[in-house]
């Protein structure tokens, strides 16, 4: 597991990933900021990801869990891995569902 990644959720639409980056550099080198957004509306879907350079900038970033930002208490931890929720993403997969058995 990545130590170095964070998740940052409720974050308030309006913050860009460069904003993202901003409000967490004081804590140490940056490798990646991304807010995740929508695919079809291109809207924020309020989290993202802060990924430092050293595993002891990203400890020190967690104190930002809890802090307001424009008017929304943001929530920080240690980045989980993604987990494959078996979604039809394409190719030979039949979403589980077989119609000859």
């Amino acid at each position: 597991m990545d130590k170095n990644k964070l998740f940052v959720g409720s974050l308030p639409w309006s913050v860009t990933g460069d904003q993202l980056r901003e409000l967490f550099a004081t804590y140490g080198e940056i490798t990646d900021a991304v807010v995740i957004s929508d695919r079809d509306t291109g809207r924020s879907k309020g989290f993202g990801f802060v990924t430092f350079a050293s595993e002891e900038s990203a400890q020190k970033a967690l104190e930002m869990d809890g802090k307001e930002v424009e008017g929304r208490t943001i929530v920080v931890n240690v980045a989980k891995p993604r987990v494959d929720r078996g979604g039809f993403r394409g190719g030979n997969r039949s979403g589980g569902f077989r119609r000859d058995r």
